[in-house]
């Protein structure tokens, strides 16, 4: 199924104490602000709910995981309150992500960009296939991907992440991203890549809950400060939108 609704999808299907939230927006799985809210309060809800051990989050269709934030939203941001909001939005999912309780995987069935890339790196265990690649484009339009910065550094190092993000122009493969840390397990087909997610989540929702969330824990020791360093990085990121470099930059992409 494809989303062709403006502010696209989300679904939650659980069952055998998985839950699964697929996304999708017709603009290659993007995110608008609306639909980042709705994967927050969904992942809130996740964590109160003890029918659920383990989520798996995925995006519809075949070609793109995710494409980051809404560009026509970006495009549109003409003072700092509106950046702000705009970068928190997804600096409220990786929050909720981080505090969430349940494990969370990451299906990954093709590329993603910015956002994109701070969602997998979000997650706790991520799987994909060779069709996933990743970038972080933001220095081309004059900002940094300071608001998924922690995430993703705490995913594949500062290395790593130097070597992702100063180079905003070119895609690293999803066997680069395997290499650092990114994904678990790469995979031929998408099919294969289903399965084993399948299995997976199945063998760890058989396991004692309150080892997982034990694990939960640690696999987020001395990230307690991110409310405030992702709320502070936002703002940084509303500034830098409204500059002239920025609004030139965006207006070439416009074009």
């Amino acid at each position: 199924m494809t989303t062709t609704h403006s502010n696209g999808s989300l679904y939650t299907h659980i069952q055998n104490n998985i839950a699964t939230i697929e996304f999708g927006h017709p603009a290659s799985n993007s995110f608008p602000g609306e639909l980042l809210d709705r994967l927050t309060n969904e992942l809130h809800k996740l964590a109160e709910n003890d029918a659920v051990s383990v989520i798996i989050l995925k995006s519809e269709g075949d070609r793109v995981f995710c494409a980051g934030a809404s560009f026509d939203e970006l495009v549109a941001i003409d003072n700092l309150e509106a950046g702000k909001t705009f970068f928190s939005g997804f600096a409220n999912v990786i929050n909720a992500m981080r505090t969430c309780g349940k494990l969370i995987i990451g299906r990954v069935q093709g590329k993603a960009v910015g956002g994109g890339v701070g969602l997998i790196s979000a997650c706790d265990y991520a799987m994909a296939t060779e069709a996933a690649s990743i970038k972080l484009s933001e220095l081309t339009i004059g900002i940094g991907p300071f608001v998924i910065a922690p995430a993703v550094q705490n995913r594949i190092g500062k290395a790593g992440f130097s070597e992702l993000s100063l180079a905003p122009s070119e895609w690293k493969t999803a066997y680069w991203a395997k290499e650092k840390g990114l994904y678990a397990r790469i995979f031929e087909t998408q099919a294969e890549l289903d399965k084993e997610v399948e299995l997976f989540a199945e063998k760890l929702a058989s396991y004692n809950p309150d080892a997982l969330a034990g694990m939960k824990k640690i696999l987020w020791e001395d990230t307690e400060n991110w409310d405030q360093l992702l709320a502070e990085r936002a703002a940084l990121s509303g500034t830098l939108v409204l500059s002239d470099f920025t609004k030139n930059a965006l207006a070439k992409f416009k074009k």
